[in-house]
């Protein structure tokens, strides 16, 4: 059992590796060309092995944080490519793929929400951290249903949502990454500023290209 760990821990520090770099690159280069494509495509396989590694690792050494980090990367990242990959359809009301992705973070999120209130019943301030994650979940759930009974005000819903959740699995991702450091530096650096500076960096990036390319049904 012990090598089968060991095994899995180097896929998800190689596949994170090759995210956090793939991703970056993304982030910052041309939206939509061949190049962007090409490395989008590397983050995606290297996410999914991030999120499954996650989820084993996490059943073989119980860590819940490490549990909700995998579900929570594989639904942005499934999520976002399948808006991608259906978005020349009018409707995503009849896919059942489409429909079982936010029906299932529907319940983990629930799950995840009521965690961390129980944690914080218990003085314990991580519940923060599982309450966060969780709701964080539930409002790309919310997303979901508002674009699949075609609710959407935003006529190319499916980029802006595509968008959105590869940067945000990328966010979570270096967040998750930094909160691993943190206790090789928790006695000169503040805690919070490893939760901050990813989204501070990138949130707002994700709202100026969501602004840029966002184009409503009125227009």
């Amino acid at each position: 059992m012990e090598t089968i760990l060991n095994v899995f821990i180097v896929l998800h520090l190689i596949s994170g590796s090759i995210a956090l770099m793939s991703g970056g690159l993304n982030i910052f280069r041309q939206k939509g060309n061949r190049n962007h494509k090409k490395m989008g495509k590397t983050f995606f396989v290297s996410m999914i092995f991030v999120g499954i590694s996650s989820l084993v690792i996490s059943y073989l050494r119980p860590n819940y944080f490490l549990f909700i980090v995998g579900i929570l990367i594989l639904y942005m990242v499934l999520s976002g490519q399948f808006y991608l990959k259906y978005k020349t359809r009018r409707s995503l009301s009849v896919n059942f793929m489409g429909w079982s992705m936010p029906l299932l973070m529907l319940f983990a999120g629930l799950v995840f929400v009521d965690s961390g209130i129980l944690m914080l019943l218990k003085s314990d301030s991580n519940g923060f951290t599982y309450m966060f994650l969780g709701l964080l979940g539930l409002v790309f759930v919310k997303q979901d249903f508002k674009n699949f009974r075609n609710k959407s005000k935003i006529k190319n819903y499916w980029l802006i949502a595509h968008l959105q959740r590869m940067t945000g699995s990328f966010i979570t991702t270096l967040t998750a990454l930094l909160i691993v450091t943190l206790k090789y530096f928790s006695n000169s650096v503040p805690n919070i500023l490893f939760w901050l500076i990813p989204a501070v960096i990138f949130t707002p990036l994700i709202i100026y290209w969501s602004g840029k390319y966002e184009v409503r049904k009125n227009d």
